[in-house]
């Protein structure tokens, strides 16, 4: 336009009115064409764009300096013997260490156990972090301490992890913590202990797994702690030793946590009280308030056999409390990625302590998710010659041939193909009124 102007003007009409002519020859189709090409053009370079923006901004909230690991130097306590005998459940606490993976994972739902057919249904429960797929692994810290249960283990951090093929991401999405299985071993068994870095006073932690580890020695478990142990309080939502069958879910707590109950119905549980109902890991030999389910199918090979299945953990004013659905049964609106508890499809918890003995603003705050397998220790190695246990009506003595768990494992590394974690998904929601 600047040239056209300082045109003279008899120049100017003989160039404007040969671009009418020129704009006559061509049909109107193939302007058309021109001006699609170049819309094609502009939307590609805006999309471009828009990844861009998105890559630099994801950057940016991956790298979120409020997402940090826990404090180091949580007290950790030794099993007794009678809480070995009747099946009790041990402490998995410590905070994490060594490399740290910063972030809050995806919001993208994963695949969940059950009818891939869900409707979104009104929740004031919201996803906050979300971690499946490929960037399972983002946001985890990788702990490489001595194991604070006694196992003979060593955990990896993500480097050595992932070159053993040892935590890794699957074909199907899924990911996958597995332990070494080499025969005749000289040192501890290596595996993986996770911890996220994020921290909830309040939510719920949904977990959904296709399968777990088993076999005499292991020692898997899948919990939710806070700092200072007990101070911060702890909620094993997922935990059981050797061959069982029957999932065990407990608190351990300060001193002034209780149940009023041992009576399940008395409870509103469909689980098995275990251990007593003073939840003060001082002054229980740090047994805390156990709680077996009734599901045989909750734990070990029978979970893994029967397709897995979704644990739920929720912390609020309410209290604690804790269901579990095999596959295939599964509520909708958790498979919809929208939880509300207060559905009937939710059914009975199989575990729940009410606030009402045992105020969860006073004995839980600052709680990370935490997945592991150890091998023997303090309550896997303690109930290595029981029997009667759900799924350990021999013992683990008896079918290995082996006087000591510590001896076994050392030995037998081919034993522990089953000993690893698949997980779709773990996702942490908040109350948001």
């Amino acid at each position: 336009m600047v040239l056209i102007r300082s045109l003279p003007i008899y120049l100017t009409l003989l160039l404007l009115e040969y671009a009418l002519l020129v704009r006559s020859v061509y049909s109107s189709n193939a302007f058309s064409r021109v001006v699609q090409h170049t819309h094609q053009i502009a939307a590609r370079h805006t999309r471009n764009i828009a990844r861009d923006l998105r890559l630099a901004f994801g950057a940016v909230l991956v790298s979120d300096p409020s997402q940090q690991p826990l404090d180091d130097g949580r007290a950790v306590y030794c099993k007794s013997s009678a809480a070995a005998g009747n099946g009790g459940q041990g402490n998995n606490s410590s905070s994490p260490t060594g490399t740290n993976s910063q972030g809050t994972g995806t919001s993208t739902n994963s695949a969940a156990v059950g009818s891939p057919t869900t409707s979104a249904v009104s929740t004031p429960w919201k996803l906050i972090e979300a971690h499946n797929g490929s960037d399972f692994f983002q946001g985890w810290s990788f702990f490489t301490g001595s194991d604070p249960t006694h196992g003979v283990v060593d955990y990896l951090d993500i480097n050595d992890a992932t070159s053993a093929g040892l935590a890794y991401v699957n074909s199907a999405g899924n990911a996958v913590m597995s332990v070494d299985t080499t025969n005749n071993l000289t040192s501890n068994r290596k595996s993986v202990r996770i911890t996220t870095s994020s921290q909830y006073d309040q939510g719920i932690w949904i977990l959904d797994a296709l399968h777990m580890p088993t076999g005499c020695g292991t020692w898997p478990a899948f919990w939710t702690n806070g700092p200072n142990w007990p101070a911060g309080g702890e909620i094993d939502i997922v935990e059981g030793v050797n061959t069982y069958t029957n999932n065990q879910a407990t608190i351990h707590t300060n001193p002034g946590c209780t149940i009023s109950s041992s009576n399940s119905t008395v409870l509103g549980i469909t689980g098995t009280i275990v251990g007593g109902t003073n939840c003060a890991a001082a002054e229980t030999n740090n047994q805390g308030c156990g709680v077996r389910s009734s599901s045989d199918v909750s734990f070990g090979a029978a979970f893994n056999k029967n397709g897995g299945g979704v644990y739920a953990s929720k912390l609020d004013d309410t209290g604690v409390s804790i269901h579990f659905w095999p596959a295939g049964q599964v509520p909708s609106d958790v498979l919809a990625g929208t939880p509300n508890p207060s559905l009937a499809t939710w059914g009975t918890p199989f575990a729940q302590w009410s606030s009402s003995g045992c105020n969860p603003n006073t004995f839980f705050h600052d709680h990370s998710a935490i997945f592991d397998t150890t091998f023997c220790g303090d309550w896997a190695g303690s109930v290595w010659t029981d029997s009667g246990i759900p799924g350990q009506e021999q013992s683990c003595a008896q079918s290995t041939g082996y006087p000591t768990c510590e001896a076994f494992v050392m030995a037998e590394g081919s034993a522990f193909t089953e000993a690893y974690w698949e997980v779709k998904s773990v996702k942490i929601y908040q109350y948001q009124s």
